[in-house]
């Protein structure tokens, strides 16, 4: 298959118009008619991912966060980016990112399924889509009720975490859930206006948690990457469904960060 025909598959799945005017997302390396027989998926274009694409011999690098975000006044190898993008060309590799377009339809139904929550809907509207609200987040109510220790240690089990930040008694007992992969700063006044008990997301702060929590809403701080990184399977899946004659590998599960 050529790069355009993997993109408009992309684009029925999570069309770029949906990102926020701030990202950058869709083809950012390489020509829509390069031919593509091997894709690799991960979340960040690091080193060491782009090394293993390279090594894996793959044409195409899809990932969640976009490796060209600002501004690019030169391209050098002195420049970790600049570094990148001449191994991508070099390696005569595509590349592709789906950002706050993957967010808004994807990530957002993909977390509130792994939660098994109901009656969900969008936590913060951006948009339309075919004439239904789409937006970042979902909130609905839990499986059943449960206390805050059990519900941390869900998300924890669910998104295959090895721990989890938690702000909030954890005997207090929840009903009601909103989930924001990535960063979820944003959303927490939303959260709490919709009534939710607990928000699931990532790179919550101190005085954030606290915060929080004096306004009535415990945090399950599950990580940026630690939500996100579901990301990899499902595309992968995705992909490999329709994309036939194309190899479709994932980034196995790997933490940008240890605790000792």
């Amino acid at each position: 298959m050529v790069c355009e025909e993997i993109m408009q598959i992309l684009e029925e799945q999570s069309p770029t118009s949906l990102a926020l005017s701030w990202d950058n997302v869709g083809l950012l390396v390489g020509s829509p008619v390069h031919e593509v027989k091997k894709i690799y998926v991960a979340v960040d274009a690091t080193d060491e991912v782009v090394d293993a694409a390279v090594t894996a011999g793959a044409d195409m690098l899809l990932t969640h966060h976009p490796l060209i975000f600002h501004g690019v006044k030169q391209i050098t190898s002195g420049d970790y980016i600049g570094k990148r993008i001449i191994k991508l060309i070099q390696n005569n590799m595509v590349y592709y990112a789906m950002h706050t377009n993957f967010d808004i339809r994807g990530m957002a139904e993909l977390s509130a399924a792994i939660m098994g929550l109901k009656n969900d809907s969008v936590l913060e509207v951006t948009g339309e889509l075919n004439g239904q609200q789409v937006g970042i987040g979902r909130i609905g109510d839990l499986m059943e009720p449960m206390d805050l220790g059990h519900c941390a240690t869900f998300v924890r089990e669910a998104f295959s975490l090895k721990q989890v930040k938690v702000f909030g008694d954890t005997k207090r007992i929840l009903i009601r859930a909103a989930i924001c992969p990535g960063s979820g700063k944003s959303v927490i006044s939303r959260a709490i206006d919709m009534g939710a008990g607990v928000l699931i997301t990532g790179d919550i702060d101190h005085h954030e948690g606290l915060d929080a929590v004096e306004q009535g809403l415990c945090i399950i701080d599950g990580g940026h990457y630690g939500l996100e990184h579901i990301f990899v399977s499902y595309m992968k899946n995705y992909l490999s469904k329709r994309c036939e004659g194309v190899e479709v590998m994932g980034q196995d599960l790997a933490f940008p960060f240890w605790v000792m």
